[in-house]
């Protein structure tokens, strides 16, 4: 009944949607399988019409179109939301920005069409930011944090951080933060000394709490580095909006299974930054993977073949990770399971790692359907963006990825893509600064 209700309304609003677009360009999808992100079942033979840079219908049927249109026959294929990452660290620095917008193309190539960089140098991250707005430069939407918020000598405290230690004296220095406008503001509370990791200083709860409210008082919302569920519990008593990693120091309890599924506090998965070291050292063939060809360089792939893996081998850290990956696959599948929210987040700067993401949920007992969803919607909602982004319903920013087969019969089919559309706008793939360009093939 809700979903022909939702047909209904879609066919309507295309029937209005005729004089606005004799202003607008208009773009109709038909003959589709469309998975909206949603988690509900797919559409076959499904319409979606574009107007300017928003859908404004989408019909198992026909829709009215304007006059004009362009037309996209997707016949025997998959329409999915624009991908989006929710933790990554874009390479590169303003002394090396070809490096940065390399990785910014190779994210919408693999069909990512928003990211959230959760800490970077704010004068590097926030000026490609700014220009991606202005559309002056071919990039994913860029939301980002900038520098990190948290105690001297704490994880990822840099000179690009704001280091605070006692309240009414850090408000100047959240100010200071706030004037950057950041898009979401990360905290770090972890003290390490777990794995192979030594101890480090611990950003003060209390003081942890204070700093949030303050930022949540102006509309700003807040992540945490956590890797403990004792940490993470903290955290979400303090007030921060979602949690920036799984918990991967050890298998969950009921109790914050039920925690996460009554707050729907966000989680961001990340599983990829920790089994991406045991996989480079036993699987190094998935470099063979069309789309890590397409998208790294002859040179870097080289270069991971032999002196990164040397150096992974060598790693106590990457045994700790191969053990403890599957724990935190099964923490993730858990809160799932209850009715948590789980978003896509690599840790990493590369397009092809975020599809592994996808990959280690449903390898983890997370179907494909709902690895998807975590991958838009939910995505959406850490960044507190659903209202725009993340599915395909009318009023949403037209962001899509056409795939040429299904991603529900195999994850890696996600990769399987033929067209990515950022806001209402086909990207011209073949133009982007990648391997697959330089070489002549372009894309397939």
């Amino acid at each position: 009944m809700k979903r022909a209700i939702l047909e209904t309304a879609a066919i309507v609003l295309a029937l209005v949607a005729g004089p606005l677009a004799a202003q607008q360009s208009a773009t109709l999808i038909s003959d589709v399988t469309v998975i909206d992100g949603t988690g509900r079942a797919p559409i076959a033979g499904a319409s979606v019409l574009i107007v300017g840079d928003r859908i404004t219908a989408v019909s198992a049927g026909l829709v009215s179109a304007p006059p004009g249109v362009t037309r996209i026959d997707g016949r025997g294929k998959f329409l999915i939301p624009g991908l989006i990452d929710v933790h990554i660290h874009l390479q590169g620095n303003s002394r090396n920005e070809r490096s940065g917008m390399q990785a910014l193309h190779g994210y919408l190539y693999s069909g990512f069409t928003t990211v959230f960089d959760a800490g970077n140098d704010p004068d590097y991250i926030f000026g490609l930011r700014d220009r991606e707005r202005a559309g002056t430069i071919a990039s994913p939407r860029i939301l980002a944090t900038g520098g990190l918020v948290t105690t001297p000598g704490g994880h990822g405290g840099r000179s690009t951080g704001t280091l605070i230690t006692s309240w009414p004296e850090a408000i100047p220095k959240l100010d200071a933060h706030l004037a950057r406008k950041p898009d979401m503001v990360k905290f770090t509370f972890d003290e390490h000394g777990w794995g192979t990791r030594p101890l480090i200083p611990l950003l003060d709860s209390a003081l942890m709490a204070q700093a949030s409210k303050y930022f949540t008082d102006r509309g700003v919302r807040t992540t945490v580095h956590i890797s403990h569920e004792y940490r993470a519990r903290q955290a979400i008593a303090a007030g921060l909006t979602t949690l920036a990693h799984p918990i991967i120091q050890g298998p969950i309890s009921e109790g914050f299974i039920k925690l996460m599924a009554d707050t729907k506090t966000p989680m961001a998965s990340t599983l990829t930054i920790g089994e991406g070291y045991s996989r480079l050292v036993e699987h190094p063939e998935f470099l063979d993977q069309k789309l890590y060809q397409d998208v790294y360089d002859a040179e870097s792939i080289q270069r991971l073949r032999t002196t990164v893996r040397d150096g992974y081998a060598a790693r106590a850290w990457t045994t700790w990770m191969k053990v403890m990956t599957p724990v935190c696959q099964e923490n993730l599948r858990l809160i799932h399971a209850a009715g948590g929210v789980i978003a896509l987040g690599s840790d990493q700067s590369s397009g092809p790692a975020s599809h592994r993401e996808l990959e280690l949920m449903v390898s983890g007992g997370i179907s494909a359907l709902d690895a998807i969803k975590i991958g838009t919607h939910n995505a959406a909602v850490f960044l507190g963006r659903e209202a725009d982004l993340g599915s395909i319903e009318p009023g949403k920013l037209a962001d899509m990825v056409l795939l040429s087969a299904d991603p529900l019969a195999d994850i890696q089919n996600a990769a399987r893509i033929e067209m990515v559309i950022k806001g209402g706008k086909v990207v011209d793939r073949s133009k982007l600064d990648l391997p697959v360009n330089r070489r002549g093939g372009g894309p397939e």
